[in-house]
């Protein structure tokens, strides 16, 4: 692979390698615009929002329907983000809330068939765009993208946060 050189800095007398900082700002000025561009054809093109893509889709993910707990764990948001968004799905007839029968204090959401039908037409709309996005990238290119980015996955999870001595 070709590229700029990494950028050194004068740090603490020694010189440092800011390569690090350099992809995580890449990556971070990847996903803002790929996130922004679906953001702006979302509600262009079907008056919806991401956050709503997103419910949609962990709903699509479990047919059975899930708590309002366990999707906002599964969205990593608050379950005030998750009620709000639920509501509004409520009120166009793509959901369907009904109360837990072990739990009473818990409501089940799922999609109804217009629902499905919405996601659906949502969803062919997102890969296409993400298609189109990355069609400038060779096949093998985002094939070690992808393995790349694994490798970037894992050491994120082996990061713990601790300060090295």
């Amino acid at each position: 692979m070709t590229g700029a050189p990494a950028i050194r800095e004068k740090h603490d007398g020694a010189l440092a390698d800011r390569t690090s900082i350099r992809l995580w700002l890449r990556l971070l000025s990847c996903t803002t615009v790929m996130e922004k561009r679906i953001r702006r054809r979302f509600a262009d093109r079907y008056d919806a929002t991401l956050p709503r893509f997103d419910v949609l889709a962990a709903l699509d993910r479990a047919p059975d329907g899930m708590t309002m707990g366990a999707l906002s764990r599964a969205l990593l948001v608050s379950s005030g983000n998750v009620t709000g968004v639920v509501q509004a799905l409520l009120r166009d007839g793509y959901v369907l809330m009904t109360t837990s029968p072990t739990d009473g204090r818990a409501s089940i959401v799922r999609l109804t068939p217009e629902g499905q039908d919405h996601f659906a037409e949502l969803s062919e709309a997102h890969h296409e765009w993400i298609d189109a996005m990355l069609a400038g990238m060779s096949r093998h290119d985002r094939e070690a993208l992808y393995e790349l980015l694994g490798a970037l996955k894992l050491s994120l999870a082996a990061d713990t946060g601790e300060e090295k001595p």
